[in-house]
């Protein structure tokens, strides 16, 4: 190694001592170009989504294609009766059992503690609305839109359905729906994206995005669920058919 010029070790050096800057540099570009084809795959599958399910979205009853059942999914319920966003759902349901457009009502959502039964709040709902118990079915096991999907096909035979949730909820509803095996079509109820409805349902413009963004990260998640993974719910069991 002494005999070695001077400035050739010197140079030698200098070239080590930039290997680690140039590692940098090239980990940051990789870093943002992942980042950037990260988020361009995803707003092509929300894209997908939403374009897929665009003539399957409706907001009027009246104008709901006739299916046998209406599929309300759970949204929260508090002191014992539905929450806003929930109640508008339930609404949204009942005016299509009225107008004829549905002849059933399954409600699905969450009764996962002894002492929160969702879906028992919803049906007490409905039926002071006019709708009579045998034609609405309780689905106990509604723990995620994936899984209401899965066990309205599975458990409860649904093959065709109009669904009812509010407009920012409706896509991923239908295109996990249609991807499980049920032809559905959706009947939107208002959307907490309006300042009127948000000052309603009491969100603030920070709870907005929040929910926004979780949106969007839920409906990345259904895509993944199923089209990579096919899980199961977490929990299916025998079948039961809707109430005759």
């Amino acid at each position: 190694m002494n005999n070695v010029p001077r400035t050739r070790r010197r140079s030698a050096s200098i070239a080590r001592a930039r290997w680690p800057r140039r590692l940098r540099r090239y980990g940051c570009t990789l870093l943002i170009l992942a980042t950037l084809t990260a988020l361009c795959l995803v707003g092509v599958g929300l894209g997908y989504v939403t374009l897929t399910t665009q003539n399957r979205r409706y907001n009027n009853a009246a104008q709901t294609p006739v299916k046998p059942v209406a599929i309300v999914f759970g949204a929260g319920v508090y002191q014992g009766r539905p929450t806003f966003m929930l109640a508008d759902r339930i609404r949204g349901a009942v005016e299509l059992y009225h107008a004829g457009r549905v002849s059933k009502i399954l409600m699905t959502g969450d009764n996962s503690h002894v002492d929160y039964n969702e879906v028992s709040v919803m049906r007490e709902y409905a039926m002071e609305l006019g709708v009579p118990g045998d034609a609405i079915t309780l689905d106990y096991a509604g723990f995620s839109t994936y899984d209401s999907c899965y066990r309205a096909r599975a458990i409860f035979g649904v093959t065709e359905a109009t669904l009812v949730t509010q407009h920012y909820h409706l896509a991923r509803a239908l295109y996990t729906c249609r991807q499980l095996g049920i032809d559905a079509v959706g009947l939107g109820t208002p959307d907490w994206t309006r300042d009127t409805d948000r000052l309603r349902y009491g969100y603030k413009p920070g709870e907005t995005t929040r929910y926004g963004i979780r949106e969007v990260l839920a409906t990345v998640k259904a895509l993944i669920e199923l089209h990579v993974t096919r899980p199961l719910p977490t929990f299916l069991g025998p079948y039961e058919g809707l109430n005759e």
